[in-house]
């Protein structure tokens, strides 16, 4: 098959383009493979599904990527078999489909990469692809059940359609070519072409973007009009496009004669009627299309980061005309506010551009969860909430990996067997809940199973076998659960393809620290284990509260705060240890100062002399933490600290203020635990000397 005659260029850029087009089908078809995998009977996934192959076989073919066009042939032909209701949706077809889905998209990586599959290539399954089709074709071509114009079931036999296809002007500048649409509506019958040359205009006012020519087709054929429609659906809001059934089925039939034409009929994919306007129809359908542009991630990331530095230098504007510009000039203060609306805004709108819902990342794990339970013979389903939870594309691209190996322990290591469970009073088929929502600045993303729970006695006893810990050491149940996050820590009792190679959780937990974000587990034994992942939802930018605690200020994120306020003396409370804890409005919030764990000297450590800000964690609690004062509310560009320096722990990143200084975001949730180690460091360095005295 030959290539399109475009310039090297050209052809490499439309190349590019057909393979991003590619990873997007790829994905939808992914995420309805998994739709089916959990309710069997989900007609608009098979529909779905079918598009996405069929959408990919013809810009391969346009390509010439013909194995890839052979293989998407056989599959879309057992999806349409499924999708007309002669092929039942069984266990031995939905594992045909996912292993054909396997094959499709390595094909299409293999194309991506210039190279050519070997000859036997996904052999097998095009033969399981076959044999399917085989065993559940009918006797003969002329049985053949089909589902006629009307759509109730008949026995198929040849009919003739006149097509009448006039492409809009603006066809070729959509990368859309009409000869590959002729060519694959040869594929489905016999078909003669009348070509209309009435627009074709004079030499001079000729431009070679524009499609000037039309064709009148006569078809005959067993398909059904769905599938002549489909032929065209790609380009069905950019021409003029009329499909009847010719009544009178001659070869020499005058097919500009009204009398040989029937009224036209409603096809499945609802084709435009003869008698109505197209022009204006086009232009109604277009009115409410929602268009889009592909742009290389690359540019949006400079933007973003263009974007950044303008907040910064905004913010340094601001600050020289508070302490050097006159404050009582109001069209200044109003040219400032104007601006530091307009940059918020900008900024706004340029995060949006890669917020991106997690379930194109979710939806890979319905069909995870069959396969790994297949493999280790356990019933599990999978429940899904929170798909729509934007967040940003560079989290989501590195979500994957984590959330693959977390669900993966989830069915291997959680979920029990079935007379396990049975013995145990639950139900055979174990249950896994992957959720997303929003908390704050942060997204909690949970994966939560109805297993057994962490065996906490096995744990201890396997780190302790690996040097991991000391036979010595006294740990709580909390410190226990995290020895799964262990390099190189495994349970499983012997190697197999799904676990036991002490590869797992330590990725996780590297891979969600490297995204600024942490994982945390809690497990009850007999009831289940929860991870909970909580990331960043954007590495870019962050709302904030500037504090001042002695000569240092931090960056509280703003959507974390309850309010700020100034306690009394009686609304102290000192607890064993030498914790404090601050009474409002009926209920005790434990006080963190920011001094202590940072070590700040000359900074004000009485509450009642400072201010305590009120914070919510993302479990729900509440945290008071104590600083000097409130600077303001600001909008500040985030710089990791990995890139340029060292993770330091309680910190999550830093800004540059207005004044050019740096300032550090604080790690909320890390607070409460780098209080506690430091609390505990510092009683230990001073046990000794009280028991001296």
């Amino acid at each position: 098959m030959s290539t399109p005659a475009f310039g090297s260029d050209e052809l490499a850029q439309f190349r590019r383009t057909f393979f991003e087009e590619c990873s997007e089908l790829l994905a939808d078809l992914e995420e309805r493979l998994g739709a089916l995998v959990v309710f069997s009977s989900d007609t608009e996934s098979l529909n779905a599904i079918f598009r996405a192959v069929h959408s990919v076989k013809a810009g391969a073919g346009a390509f010439g990527y013909t194995v890839l066009v052979g293989f998407a042939h056989r599959f879309e032909a057992l999806l349409d078999r499924l999708r007309d209701g002669k092929a039942e949706l069984d266990e031995r077809t939905l594992a045909a489909l996912v292993a054909a889905a396997d094959v499709f998209s390595a094909l299409v990586d293999l194309a991506r990469q210039g190279e050519t599959p070997d000859d036997d290539f996904g052999s097998d399954v095009a033969e399981e692809l076959k044999a399917l089709l085989d065993g559940e074709a009918p006797p003969a071509p002329a049985a053949k059940p089909a589902r006629d114009v009307g759509g109730t079931s008949a026995v198929s036999s040849e009919k003739t359609y006149r097509i009448v296809f006039r492409p809009n002007a603006e066809l070729f500048r959509h990368a859309s070519e009409p000869l590959y649409l002729i060519r694959e509506l040869k594929t489905l019958g016999a078909l003669t072409v009348d070509c209309d040359l009435s627009r074709l205009p004079v030499f001079e006012a000729f431009n070679v973007d524009d499609a000037y020519l039309g064709w009148t087709m006569t078809l005959r054929t067993e398909a059904a009009p769905a599938a002549i429609s489909e032929v065209f659906e790609f380009v069905d809001d950019e021409c003029e496009l009329i499909v009847s059934e010719v009544v009178d089925a001659r070869p020499e039939v005058d097919e500009e004669a009204p009398a040989a034409v029937a009224p036209p009929k409603p096809t499945e994919a609802a084709a435009p009627s003869s008698d109505s306007k197209p022009a204006e129809s086009k232009a109604a359908a277009k009115s409410t299309s929602i268009s889009s542009i592909r742009v290389d991630l690359y540019r949006v990331d400079r933007l973003v980061n263009m974007v950044g530095e303008l907040v910064i230098a905004q913010a340094m504007l601001a600050q020289q005309f508070t302490e050097t510009l006159d404050r009582d000039d109001p069209a200044a203060l109003q040219g400032f506010e104007h601006l530091a609306g307009l940059t918020r805004e900008l900024q706004e709108c340029v995060m949006a551009i890669r917020m991106q819902p997690v379930k194109s990342v979710f939806s890979r794990m319905p069909r995870l969860v069959r396969d790994v339970g297949h493999k280790t013979g356990k019933d599990v389903r999978l429940e899904m909430a929170g798909e729509q939870t934007e967040v940003d594309k560079t989290v989501i691209e590195e979500l994957a990996d984590p959330l693959t190996h977390m669900i993966r322990n989830a069915v291997d290591h959680g979920i029990e067997d079935a007379p396990t469970r049975l013995a145990a009073g639950k139900p055979a088929e174990g249950v896994i809940r992957l959720s997303a929502q929003h908390a704050g600045s942060n997204i909690l993303i949970h994966v939560e199973d109805d297993g057994a729970g962490l065996d906490r006695d096995r744990l201890l006893a396997k780190a302790i076998e690996k040097g991991i810990v000391p036979s010595s050491v006294k740990l709580s149940g909390e410190e226990i659960d995290e020895l799964i996050f262990a390099p190189g820590f495994s349970t499983a009792a012997a190697v197999t393809d799904v676990s036991g190679r002490g590869v797992g959780m330590d990725v996780v937990r590297r891979n969600v620290l490297a995204l600024g974000g942490r994982v945390q587990v809690t497990s009850t034994p007999g009831k289940g284990t929860r991870f909970t992942l909580v990331i960043p939802l954007t590495l870019a930018v962050l709302d904030g509260m500037v504090v001042a605690v002695g000569w240092e200020k931090y960056i509280l994120p703003l959507t974390s705060i309850v309010e700020s306020f100034r306690p009394s003396r009686s609304q102290i409370r000192t607890i064993p240890g030498g914790g404090e804890v601050v009474s409002i409005r009926g209920e005790f919030v434990r006080l963190i100062h920011l001094a202590r764990v940072f070590g700040v000297a000359e900074a004000t450590f009485d509450p009642c002399q400072g201010l305590v800000v009120l914070i919510e964690l993302a479990n729900g609690s509440k945290l008071g933490i104590v600083v000097d004062e409130l600077i303001g509310q600001q909008q500040v560009v985030i710089k990791s600290l990995q890139d340029n320096y060292d993770p330091v722990p309680g910190i999550s990143g830093a800004t540059i203020l207005g004044n050019g200084r740096v300032a550090l975001i604080v790690d909320i949730e890390e607070l409460t635990r780098l209080h506690d180690r430091n609390a505990r460091a510092t009683d230990m360095a001073t046990r000794p000397i009280a028991a001296s005295a």
